[in-house]
């Protein structure tokens, strides 16, 4: 519990002061959570990114899922989020990086992976930059390998169109018990 409000605390202060990174008032619901890391074969990934992962409940869940030979690719732009996250885990499978998801062609090559088996998305695209988000899109989909997965979430529908440009028809959830409420993009290369 003292945890949880640590959480929401430090990402309601991050909101504040960083409004065009941080897209959210409160840390994804349990629900939303779920939704997104179902959509993830586990027993085969060896390669999952998650961009812009705020508190870590995402990455929280993923370490839970993941197989011990599976390399999380964990990237925040933040400041205050990285070092918390970089606190707050030491589980050597995260690979956690302070870069832009828009260099994430040049991340995974860094690091000897070759493609990303899924990529989960928490990134508020409402607020980045038009060229930053279409670039993030595109080289997200160039990391994927064949069949791998983009699970995106979003709290309105502007970014349907843009996802579907480069992955095509998506498959859409919706997730009610979250604030606010978020829909949930499944691309497939």
């Amino acid at each position: 519990m003292k945890e949880a409000k640590a959480h929401k605390g430090n990402f309601l202060k991050t909101y504040f002061k960083e409004r065009k990174q941080v897209g959210a008032l409160a840390p994804s619901s349990r629900f939303l959570v779920k939704k997104m890391c179902d959509k993830i074969d586990f027993e085969t990934a060896k390669n999952i990114v998650e961009l812009g992962p705020g508190t870590g409940v995402f990455t929280t869940e993923l370490l839970k899922r993941a197989s011990k030979d599976c390399r999380i690719f964990v990237i925040e732009l933040n400041e205050e989020f990285y070092n918390f996250l970089s606190k707050k885990f030491s589980d050597p499978r995260i690979v956690l990086l302070k870069e832009s998801a828009d260099n994430l062609d040049a991340i995974l090559a860094s690091h000897g992976a070759e493609k990303a088996d899924a990529i989960l998305s928490s990134l508020p695209l409402a607020v980045i930059p038009d060229q930053i988000r279409k670039r993030i899109i595109i080289k997200s989909y160039d990391a994927l390998r064949e069949g791998g997965i983009y699970v995106q979430y979003q709290y309105s529908l502007n970014a349907k169109k843009l996802i579907e440009k480069k992955f095509g028809k998506l498959k859409m959830g919706f997730v009610a018990i979250n604030i606010p409420p978020a829909f949930v993009y499944l691309g497939i290369k």
